[in-house]
């Protein structure tokens, strides 16, 4: 009988045509999910403009989808340990597109902050759900860039976004922006439904036949063969294990470091990324080179993600994101210091290929750090924070608008410098370690 160990089973299928499937599909929604978070702040100007909104109005906007996200991470991400990963992977792309989608038929400003916040509901489970089943049909020497590569289609559902705010809004306006958003995400949807169950789910929640089915399936798609007699070493873990047990003693330092981690560049990058087409605004732009602009800015994520894909594997997890994040700072107050428009579009840009680079560092550590019983209530816990952030800056930044740059970006340049630190007091580095399945009793 030829026996292994989950990790060895993967090492041996590798990585083939059914991670780069995989791929796709989770990044495919996860594009679909950051359009459906950034176009309110493409729309803001618009929205406000039509229904005569004040700033502290268009702040309430912007954070009803973090309040969705915030109760959309924390549910799905237990469910998603507890019920196993499929129900939130199908489930979470249905609901933030169908309310995505209702969104545009808002027939007032209160209807839309509630479609907003459901729209949200689903957009903050797909984080903590597609990270964990993602990481663990990944070999340990291609998790790290391949985590990082996944949240690089975040860019390209930003640069989508930017894309049709810049074509839609001036023409057709800002309801059929909302409306087009939503149709990607009903796609994938049908596309979900045919992603196996993560067979790590299945082993350590002792259905060991199953899983070692969808290993073969997933070696078959590779073009590798796994013995006739294979069979999976069973797992000694308690599947089901208390949210509590993200703070014994084994992980309670990083837990605590990782809430820190997310709320501070959420904060950062939220406050800045949600209010940008405002800035611009008060610079003196009309609203169409506001939306080429935006666009330009969203278009340098992707070499900063390119980058940290990168780094991850070279420099290692913790480093990395120190790096992009002291970098985000850095020209976030260039940005706000800047003169004239290509002093604010070059700070801006380097402003944008730091800060992406350095949140897929983030959603690379994330998932590595926790065991299979808590991985996707970990991710979801984490990302929680960031809701909660990304709640607070959209209003806080309305409250810190005064005519210029300075007050506000000052305020998130340094969350930015705060997280940098913070990610250097991460207890271990985590690059080419395997997943571990459980914790050791404390």
């Amino acid at each position: 009988m030829n026996t292994m160990s989950y990790d060895e089973a993967v090492e041996k299928i590798g990585y083939g045509p059914f991670q780069r499937r995989l791929m796709i599909v989770c990044g495919l929604g996860w594009a679909a999910d950051a359009m459906e978070v950034l176009l309110i702040s493409f729309a803001l100007p618009a929205i406000g403009q039509e229904w005569n909104l004040s700033n502290a109005q268009k702040g309430l906007l912007g954070t009803a989808i973090f309040i969705g996200m915030l109760l959309g991470a924390w549910l799905w991400g237990r469910l998603s340990d507890l019920a196993g990963r499929k129900i939130g992977f199908v489930s979470t792309v249905a609901v933030d597109s169908v309310f995505g989608l209702l969104s545009a038929l808002a027939p007032s400003f209160g209807w839309l902050v509630v479609l907003r916040a459901l729209t949200g509901f689903g957009v903050g489970g797909t984080l903590p759900v597609d990270y964990s089943i993602f990481a663990e049909y990944l070999p340990v020497k291609k998790r790290g860039r391949n985590l990082v590569l996944l949240e690089a289609f975040w860019a390209l559902g930003s640069v989508a976004a930017a894309g049709l705010a810049w074509l839609v809004v001036p023409t057709l306006g800002w309801r059929w922006l909302l409306g087009i958003s939503a149709i990607p995400g009903l796609i994938i949807f049908f596309i979900r439904r045919y992603v196996p169950e993560s067979p790590r789910y299945l082993l350590v929640n002792g259905r060991t036949k199953e899983a070692e089915v969808v290993l073969r399936q997933v070696a078959a798609e590779n073009g590798v063969q796994l013995p006739a007699n294979f069979q999976l070493r069973a797992i000694k873990a308690e599947p089901k294990v208390p949210v509590a047990d993200l703070w014994r003693p084994a992980l309670r330092r990083t837990t605590l470091l990782l809430w820190a981690l997310w709320f501070f560049v959420s904060l950062g990058y939220y406050g800045i990324f949600t209010w940008l087409p405002n800035y611009f605004r008060s610079q003196g732009m009309a609203l169409l080179p506001v939306y080429q602009n935006t666009f330009i800015l969203a278009l340098a994520q992707l070499p900063g993600y390119f980058s940290a894909a990168y780094l991850v594997e070279r420099w290692g997890r913790r480093k990395t994101l120190a790096v992009y994040l002291a970098g985000s700072g850095m020209f976030s107050f260039l940005f706000a210091a800047a003169s004239g428009l290509s002093g604010l579009i070059l700070m801006g840009v380097w402003m944008s290929f730091f800060t992406l680079g350095a949140w897929g560092a983030l959603y690379a550590v994330t998932p590595e750090v926790y065991p299979t019983n808590l991985r996707a209530t970990g991710m979801g816990a984490a990302s929680g924070m960031s809701r909660i952030a990304g709640a607070i800056s959209p209003s806080m930044g309305a409250a810190l608008m005064t005519g210029t740059l300075w007050a506000p970006l000052m305020v998130f340049a340094g969350a930015y410098f705060l997280a940098s630190l913070t990610a250097l007091g991460l207890p271990r580095d985590t690059t080419a370690v395997p997943l571990v399945d459980s914790l050791p009793p404390s």
